[in-house]
Order: structure tokens, then C-alpha cells, then sequence
């Protein structure tokens, strides 16, 4: 028998770390050479820039209502226009003592929508809530009950026309756009040229030409004497043109779905309206529920453009502020980073409830 040697094992490299921050580091900022180098050149500009805005905006700022202060050498960014011009920023040209209502108004609102996106209130009596809610907003700004003045439609601005129009154009262009998606996917010749037709016409054609037929050619076409307030016809407006895109999103998702899942169900003697309800749909926007929000991103800033049919939404009430006083009108800068910084709240806010969703929808497929 021969004697045998023992053969230590050489030592094996200690595992590498996939989780926490060092691990992110390395495999998003130096996971190649390439990517090394464009981390390297924008950090350092980064590094270059941001002390440079932050003694601009922050440190050398000023933040007195007062626009000779603004005007000293040395004197960074003048939040003084925000301070001095915010109430006509938030609420435009609504009758100054009578902002409360605005203010109530949004306030309802916003509350209503964050309850909507959460989970523990949706429950039945959530259309109730907004029924009473939608009542509510529009009882406090048009006013003429319960001893409130009368404010016409015309004179309301800034964020509470902002939120208006975009949570009721997203709320009812959703359900045109299914019907509109499904109509596109019909066996019936008529239904399909029909919605056919409706995108194509839509989407031909800028929302600022929507906005402007809306406003000023459509009422040329209505009989004498009757009219409808503009600002029906702008949000009708937008949400025909936010439903047509919105189609062709959810008609995406209706054409990724496997064919055999319709199979299946016509084999268990599901009706057409069954399928689409307990099969299809269920599946097709689980699909594309990020792009049903970039579509609802879009439509919210998209409300800015109402400006040309001179209702004065947050950007629109901005530009009334400053150009109504030239002493502030230099500072023009300050004020659209306010008006961007309102923007990019709602829209991170509404990114970041989208990835939530998905991950909700998707949970079935992880397991």
C-alpha cells in the first residue's frame, strides 16, 4: 500500500457582495471601464456645479419681498417673487379675500386622490366620497350657494385648475379609452373604422389645435344663444385627446395577451364581455401599467397649455403675476423653478405609485 500525501485545498476568493450600497456602487457606477469614465466625468461635474447653484439658490439668496434687495451686487437667487407673488401663482386671478375657498377646495381634493391610491380605502363608499367631494370643489369655487359670491369659471387659475382638469380628463379618459381599444380590436367592420378614425384624427393633429377648435371654433357651430362654458370645453377637449393616446397604449396590452388565453375561455363558455372583463383585461393592463402613467404624467403637464385660451392654470398664472409688475419681472427664473418644483412633486409622486402598482400586479408572476 502506498503512503498518500495530503493536499491541502488551495483557499477559494472570499464571495463577492451583491447587496447594499458598496455592491450598488460597484455594479452601476464601475461595472466596466466605459462606465467608470462617464461616472468619473459626471461626478466631477456634478461636483463642479451643484456648490456653485447651491450658493446661488441657497446661500446668497434672498428671501425678502423686497425687489431693490434682489437687485444688490453679490445677491444670488430672489425668492422675494415667490413670497411677494405666491397667492397669485396658486390661485391666479380668483378674487383675493375669497382664496380660502380655493385653498379648501384643493385640499379636499389632494386628500381624496392620496386616499384613492391606497389600499385600506378602497372600499365601495370611495364613489361616494368623490361624488360628494367633486360636489364639494366645485360648490366652494363657483360659489352662488350658502351665501358664497359667484366666481366664473373664467377667473379660476393657478393649482386648483391645475388639478382639476387633470384628475377629471384622466379619470374619464380612461374608461373611452378601453371601449376605444377594444372597439380597435372589433370583428365589426364600422366599430373598428370608427375608433380607427377617432386615433388617428386625434393623434394627427397637436392639443394645442384640440384646445383651440374646443374654444374658438366650436362654438361657432352651436346655435344662437347657446353656449357652453369653456372650461367644459377644454377639459372635454383634453380628455379626448389624453383617451385617444391612452388607446392605443391599452391596445397593446390587449394584442400581448396569448392567444390561448381567449382559446381557453371560449372553451369554458365565457361570453365576449366575460372574457375581456375576468381574461384579457386583467392581463393587458397589468401590461402596460407604466405607460398608462407616463400617459397620466403627460396629460397632467399638458394642462399647461389651457394658457392660450386664457385660462390661467399654474404657468399661465405665473406669467400673469410678472407681467402684471415689472419690478418682478426680472425674476422671472425664480418663479418657474418654483412652478417646476410643484411640477415634480405630483410627477415623482405619481412614477413612484406606478412602480408600487406594478409590483403589486406582477406579485403572481414572481412566485
Amino acid at each position: 500500500m502506498t503512503a498518500q500525501t495530503f493536499q491541502p485545498i488551495a483557499p477559494r476568493p472570499a464571495p463577492v457582495q451583491n447587496s447594499g450600497a458598496i455592491a450598488w456602487i460597484r455594479s452601476n457606477l464601475f461595472s466596466d471601464v466605459s462606465t467608470a469614465l462617464m461616472t468619473v466625468v459626471i461626478g466631477g461635474a456634478l461636483l463642479y456645479f451643484i456648490p456653485q447653484f447651491l450658493s446661488w439658490a441657497i446661500f446668497r439668496a434672498s428671501w425678502q419681498p423686497n425687489f431693490e434687495a434682489c437687485r444688490v451686487d453679490g445677491v444670488g437667487a430672489c425668492w422675494g417673487v415667490v413670497t411677494e407673488k405666491y397667492r397669485i401663482i396658486l390661485f391666479g386671478r380668483y378674487p383675493f379675500e375669497q382664496q380660502w375657498r380655493p385653498l379648501v377646495a384643493t385640499t379636499l381634493m389632494l386628500g381624496l386622490l392620496v386616499a384613492s391610491c391606497t389600499r385600506a380605502f378602497w372600499r365601495v363608499w370611495l364613489l361616494a366620497a368623490w361624488v360628494v367631494v367633486l360636489a364639494v370643489f366645485f360648490m366652494l369655487m363657483y360659489g352662488n350657494v350658502l351665501g358664497l359670491s359667484k366666481v366664473e369659471t373664467d377667473r379660476w387659475g393657478g393649482l386648483p385648475l391645475t388639478i382639476l382638469l387633470s384628475t377629471l380628463s384622466m379619470a374619464m379618459a380612461f374608461p373611452i379609452a378601453l371601449v376605444v381599444a377594444l372597439g380597435r380590436r372589433s370583428n365589426l367592420p364600422a366599430i373598428r373604422t370608427f375608433c380607427t378614425i377617432y386615433v388617428e384624427l386625434i393623434r394627427g393633429v397637436p392639443l394645442i389645435s384640440v384646445l383651440f377648435m374646443a374654444s374658438f371654433m366650436f362654438p361657432l357651430f352651436m346655435p344662437q344663444g347657446f353656449t357652453i362654458d369653456v372650461l367644459i370645453r377644454v377639459l372635454v377637449g383634453i380628455t379626448l385627446f389624453a383617451a385617444a393616446y391612452m388607446a392605443e397604449v391599452i391596445r397593446g396590452g390587449l394584442q400581448a395577451v396569448p392567444k390561448g388565453q381567449i382559446e381557453a375561455a371560449a372553451t369554458l363558455g365565457l361570453s365576449y364581455w366575460q372574457t375581456q372583463g375576468k381574461i384579457v383585461l386583467p392581463q393587458a393592463l397589468a401590461m402596460v401599467v407604466p405607460s398608462i402613467m407616463n400617459n397620466f404624467i403627460s396629460t397632467f403637464k399638458d394642462t399647461s397649455l389651457v394658457t392660450i385660451v386664457s385660462l390661467y392654470e399654474l404657468t399661465g398664472a405665473l406669467s400673469l403675476a410678472l407681467n402684471s409688475d415689472s419690478d418682478w419681472r426680472p425674476f422671472k427664473i425664480e418663479g418657474y423653478l418654483f412652478i417646476a418644483l410643484i411640477y415634480f412633486v405630483f410627477c415623482f409622486s405619481m412614477s413612484r405609485y406606478s412602480i408600487w402598482v406594478e409590483k403589486q400586479v406582477n406579485r403572481g408572476r414572481q412566485r
